[in-house]
């Protein structure tokens, strides 16, 4: 059982690893404000699979489901609100070019 635990943790703790590093590069490296949005949603899926981990190996399974419920309906509310920005903002500049941000005022 012990085994089983042990290759648990290392293979959630490298897809967790991956997934927070993709997530890292679309929200650098990009100029697309549609896959700005993707790397946010990206990263905060990292987060919910790390605490999802953490909850399975400590035993305390309960609380990471709490806080995984409470980080979804936080989720939700960050790329609705960060939706509506990109949609108005594409609909200002005809583009989804984050360059283009910079030309607005007011």
């Amino acid at each position: 059982m012990m085994a089983y635990t042990q290759a648990l943790f290392s293979a959630g703790i490298i897809f967790t690893v991956l997934l927070a590093v993709a997530a890292l590069y679309c929200l650098l490296f990009s100029r697309n404000l549609i896959r700005i949005l993707i790397g946010l949603e990206l990263l905060t899926k990292s987060v919910t699979l790390l605490i999802a981990l953490a909850g399975h190996i400590t035993g305390h399974m309960a609380l990471a489901q709490t806080m995984i419920i409470t980080l979804i309906v936080i989720e939700v509310v960050v790329i609705a609100v960060a939706a509506g920005i990109v949609i108005g903002a594409q609909r200002h500049n005809q583009s989804l070019d984050v360059r283009m941000l910079r030309n607005l005022k007011g």
